[in-house]
């Protein structure tokens, strides 16, 4: 499971840097399969912020399918929008995207 957890506004952040992406990812009838689930992980290491299509021949719960990616992959899920799953999952060293900071409670 990741360790991250965004708050509204970095999901904001990553929402408007991800408006642009097309998905280069699709989930058909097959489901998601564990090669997929590998290509998914590997595209996340190098893009870091990544959208993953659901097609219309797949039943499963976009939801659903965004939290198991997210858990099997080490990433978050941004945002899920009908058919379209963000994810992101933030490199150690020189990461293309600088996180708004959470506020710390008193």
């Amino acid at each position: 499971m990741s360790n991250i957890t965004l708050t509204s506004k970095q999901r904001a952040f990553l929402r408007s840097k991800a408006n642009g992406l097309d998905p280069i990812f699709h989930v058909g009838k097959s489901s998601l399969t564990p090669e997929m689930t590998e290509g998914i992980a590997e595209a996340l290491e190098k893009r870091e912020l990544i959208k993953v299509g659901i097609l219309k021949n797949c039943f499963d719960d976009p939801k659903e399918l965004a939290s198991i990616i997210a858990e099997r992959t080490g990433s978050v899920v941004v945002c899920v929008m009908g058919k379209k799953i963000t994810l992101f999952k933030q490199k150690k060293k020189d990461s293309a995207f600088v996180l708004p900071k959470a506020k710390v409670k008193e």
